[in-house]
């Protein structure tokens, strides 16, 4: 029998399984995620004009009467929308995709392990895709409507398309990592590299590092900065808490058999 460095054994499925093996599940389940990536983006592509529409409408809505968003590039006009395809498709296949990296690092994991993996990995897609709202609904109207309103008198604001899908990908992707930060927290916590006490005695430090961080994430203006800061640090302290109930969940020895047995 196959046996960890500690001399536990390793679970069953894992050591029947040689590497050619895993190699070749690791391509399968590769090949997986990225036709569904493909299938996701033909079904969204087709809808590719109206959901830029949807994406533009915080800023559209605040521009003047009679001013519009232009295209300063010749094929902005049709490389903007098919790259916000191609990012809704990845956005619209992270189930998927956790799902097969679940699959295939599922059988090597005892049920402790298990246990709270899956929940881990649920909650990650979760609150990314919380995070991406969160910029939407809250972050977006404010700092556009901040931005259109301190700018000199007589410019006319005519944003650029590209620029505009490229800014709003970059706060999606900062607020979607931003709000993981409680399942960053509960995996320090887990592998052993700090403790729920010692995060929570650097909490001032944590709290300023917040806001360092939302500065160099967001738009140089304190209402996005402190949007990002805020949630982050709130997220801190929800992890601490989940941080200290997934430590009691592993520390039960009712739950070292591996695979359940």
């Amino acid at each position: 029998m196959n046996a960890k460095p500690d001399g536990s054994q390793m679970p069953p499925d894992q050591q029947e399984m040689p590497l050619i093996e895993h190699l070749l599940e690791l391509r399968n389940r590769l090949l997986k995620m990225v036709l569904a990536v493909l299938i996701c983006f033909a079904a969204i592509y087709p809808f590719a004009n109206e959901l830029y529409l949807w994406l533009s409408e915080p800023i559209r809505s605040l521009l003047p009467v009679g001013q519009t968003m232009i295209a300063t590039d010749v094929t902005s006009p049709f490389f903007a929308p098919l790259k916000l395809a191609l990012v809704l498709a990845v956005f619209a296949a992270i189930p998927i995709i956790l799902y097969q990296l679940w699959s295939f690092i599922a059988p090597g994991l005892y049920a402790h392990e298990k246990r709270l993996a899956f929940p881990l990995l649920f909650t990650s897609v979760i609150l990314f895709y919380a995070g991406a709202a969160f910029a939407y609904f809250v972050v977006f109207p404010l700092v556009f409507g901040f931005f259109t309103a301190i700018g000199p008198e007589g410019i006319v604001e005519l944003p650029d398309i590209t620029s505009y899908l490229n800014f709003v990908l970059k706060m999606f992707f900062a607020f979607g990592v931003a709000f993981e930060i409680p399942i960053a927290t509960v995996l320090l916590i887990l592998t052993g590299a700090t403790t729920p006490d010692d995060l929570a005695a650097k909490r001032p430090y944590v709290v300023v590092g917040c806001f360092i961080i939302g500065m160099l994430l967001t738009p140089p203006d304190i209402i996005s900065q402190t949007l990002l800061a805020v949630p982050m640090w709130i997220l801190f302290e929800f992890g601490i808490l989940f941080g200290r109930l997934a430590r009691r969940e592993v520390a039960d020895p009712e739950t070292d058999e591996p695979n359940g047995q």
